[in-house]
């Protein structure tokens, strides 16, 4: 009777802890559709609030971490990027310590470090190549995590021409990416990461002139999330006004 309630008791817990990770992930997709930062800060607040967090989850914060990182290099918030980089570094090293999933931590370090670069441009010279080594680390580990990709694709995306950066063979690593994440459907599906996956696409291959390629994408964007008003109201507009 024991050992059938312990085993119940384990079913719970799962159930509620698979619960909880669908409703973050669809909370913070509807943040991002709808650029609603302060839910997206909402929700990783109290993800980082929750003890004994399983590997998983703690990989997942990272990722929303990550994406609310950016969003504050973006609109200037240097001092909050900082306070969340330390956060997200934390949980990285947590993880790194039991060799969990290690080709993602990489391409996570690959992020981190440049956003370092991004708080503070006097370090690039010595940062750079430790980003770099970590994007390409993270794909030698695996040659299908998408994600190693994307870092790659970022690298070369934002990096000066001078010193090796192109925007097309960004857009050949982004591609790369989408075929890798697209081979499993259901990770497409309500995902914030497979939509800017798609966004940067559409904006490398605006940046390359090839016009109709942005549209088509902006277009592909518009129907899985007819709701995305950022694609539909700027950039598919922008990009009409060049076909």
């Amino acid at each position: 009777m024991k050992e059938i309630n312990h085993r119940l008791l384990l079913f719970l817990l799962l159930l509620i802890s698979a619960e909880l990770n669908g409703s973050f992930r669809s909370e913070i997709y509807y943040a991002y559709i709808n650029n609603k930062m302060e839910l997206w800060k909402n929700v990783i607040d109290r993800m980082d609030s929750i003890k004994g967090n399983s590997d998983e989850l703690i990989l997942e914060l990272v990722n929303y971490q990550y994406g609310y990182i950016g969003y504050c290099i973006g609109y200037n918030k240097k001092d909050e990027a900082r306070e969340y980089l330390d956060l997200a570094l934390k949980n990285i090293k947590i993880l790194e310590k039991k060799n969990f999933n290690p080709s993602t931590i990489n391409a996570y370090k690959s992020a981190f470090y440049s956003f370092k670069i991004a708080l503070n441009s006097i370090i690039a010279p010595v940062i750079g190549i430790k980003s770099i080594e970590s994007a390409r680390r993270a794909v030698e580990l695996d040659r299908e995590n998408y994600f190693g990709n994307v870092q790659l694709g970022n690298i070369d995306f934002y990096l000066p021409s001078a010193f090796g950066g192109s925007k097309k063979a960004a857009l050949s690593h982004y591609l790369k990416a989408k075929e890798l994440i697209e081979r499993c459907p259901e990770d497409t599906v309500m995902n914030w990461n497979y939509l800017c996956l798609l966004l940067v696409i559409g904006q490398s291959h605006y940046y390359l002139h090839d016009y109709a390629s942005a549209r088509d994408i902006y277009e592909k964007i518009l129907d899985l999330e007819p709701g995305f008003l950022y694609v539909r109201n700027v950039l598919l507009t922008e990009v009409l006004k060049k076909t």
